[in-house]
């Protein structure tokens, strides 16, 4: 995990540590082979976006407490699975990125050009 690369294919920088995110829960959005849904997006969830994963069934708004989960708010930042991202853009709702903190493996789903469309970078 320690040499994984950013989209740009530089270092993966860290996406968010409050509230702490990532696969591995390390800041980063990293992957590996236990990481089947791809956390690779590293994005600053909107209000739209975190209403629209809760109707797909993805509700990132309640805290877990079992999963020490805080639930997230407008502003934060959040390790997402590329395939609810790539839903998201397709239905309008895709949330901006942070393309430095965005692993590459990404780019096997997602164009770079269409990824910088959405860059807070």
């Amino acid at each position: 995990m320690t040499n994984s690369r950013n989209v740009y294919g530089k270092p993966l920088k860290t996406c968010c540590t409050s509230p702490m995110t990532g696969f591995y829960r390390s800041g980063c959005c990293d992957t590996g082979l236990e990481d089947r849904g791809l956390h690779t997006v590293c994005a600053q969830v909107t209000e739209e976006f975190l209403l629209y994963s809760k109707k797909q069934g993805n509700d990132l708004i309640t805290p877990v407490s079992m999963f020490n989960f805080p639930g997230l708010k407008a502003g934060d930042k959040w390790c997402l699975c590329v395939s609810r991202w790539v839903e998201a853009l397709k239905a309008g709702f895709a949330p901006p990125i942070i393309l430095e903190a965005t692993h590459e493996k990404t780019l096997e789903f997602v164009p770079l050009e269409i990824l910088q469309e959405y860059s807070i970078d």
